[in-house]
């Protein structure tokens, strides 16, 4: 996939790239004074919401198109450039007519790959930054195809935006990171900017500086902060946007860590670590071998194959002596459950022979 790079004119190719904004444009002073005050900090690109999808209605759900003459005014009178969130053809359609710079696809869209595939229809022959939030729920596929479908639309300059995953279960995170998936894409499609939204992933404001951080120390190129001149006074997610100010201080403490540093001396640590996963892997096929042998022994005398005892058994003890070990319970009840699922479909396959 050959892209072409999402910067635009004078803006300096260095990490991190900063989008900043109000979640959603309310009036044109809270855009403006907001507006003022982020240019101020020397961020480039300025994000504000026009259209708000919202998960229920009775929501805030943007201003709609009366706000883009704002946005306008915004790249007239700082000098920013200016971007939103669309979620059809005709939102695409406006955005363009008022020359907004930079697009996003939102988590609920990328979600519905005809919608994508209508804005990308309403895209081609552009040549506008698009940048695709991953879905809602945690699906690379999806995600992945989204940016397919803008890519055959001609649309080159491509972007990603990590946002977090919806989880019924809100504990620490509004959305739950699972960085494992944007660095799976990362692996995939490594010529593909990535940008990280610490306001939906924390949803807290508290939270927006340890999640940047991880995420430059993840490599991701960017950051999109959402950040009003009032956030107590916003009309959606105050809880999760910033000051300018405090925007300002949140960059300046960012670490940001070379990536072309040497690897030399590393070279044996990481040795060690491939021995270990060799022995990992011999450790598993043993364990599935022993599988078959239960499958054989169950299949030989009627037994079924789940035992939901013995099962909790395994958890809690494995668990509980994992932690003992100084490694998390929660990551190795995600291990146990995954070699469970194994055993049980090795063990079904021989008592369906």
């Amino acid at each position: 996939m050959e892209l072409k790079s999402i910067l635009l004119p004078g803006m300096e190719a260095k990490r991190p790239l900063v989008i900043s904004g109000p979640c959603s444009a309310e009036t044109e002073e809270q855009v403006m004074e907001t507006a003022r005050q982020i240019a101020s900090k020397g961020i480039s690109i300025f994000r504000a919401g026009i259209w708000k999808p919202r998960t229920k209605p009775g929501g805030f759900e943007g201003v709609g198109s009366e706000g883009l003459p704002w946005l306008k005014r915004v790249k007239e009178e700082t000098g920013m450039y200016v971007s939103t969130e669309v979620a059809t053809q005709k939102h695409v359609y406006e955005a363009l007519k008022y020359g907004i710079d930079v697009l996003w696809i939102g988590a609920r869209t990328t979600a519905n790959p005809f919608a994508v595939q209508e804005i990308a229809d309403a895209l081609a022959g552009t040549d506008i930054p698009v940048l695709v939030k991953n879905p809602v729920n945690p699906d690379l596929e999806l995600w992945i195809g989204a940016i397919e479908r803008l890519f055959n639309a001609g649309i080159r300059k491509l972007g990603v935006i990590h946002r977090g995953f919806s989880s019924y279960d809100k504990k620490l995170y509004r959305n739950l990171p699972q960085w494992h998936i944007p660095i799976e894409l990362r692996r995939r499609l490594p010529e593909l900017p990535m940008i990280c939204d610490p306001s939906h992933i924390g949803g807290k404001r508290e939270l927006i500086a340890p999640i940047s951080q991880q995420a430059m120390d993840l490599n991701f190129d960017g950051l999109i902060i959402e950040s009003h001149c009032c956030p107590d006074c916003a009309w959606s997610d105050k809880e999760q946007q910033i000051t300018p100010d405090v925007l300002d201080y949140v960059l300046n403490l960012l670490v940001i860590r070379d990536t072309n540093q040497t690897t030399e001396n590393l070279v044996e640590l990481r040795k060690q670590i491939d021995e270990l996963d060799e022995q990992l892997l011999e450790t598993l096929s043993k364990r599935m071998r022993i599988s078959q042998e239960i499958g054989t022994y169950k299949k030989e005398h009627n037994i079924q194959i789940l035992q939901t005892s013995r099962y909790d058994e395994i958890l809690g003890k494995r668990i509980t002596m994992a932690e003992q070990l100084g490694i998390s319970g929660e990551f190795m009840k995600t291990m146990l459950e995954a070699i469970h699922e194994e055993s049980v479909r090795v063990q079904l396959k021989i008592v369906n022979q």
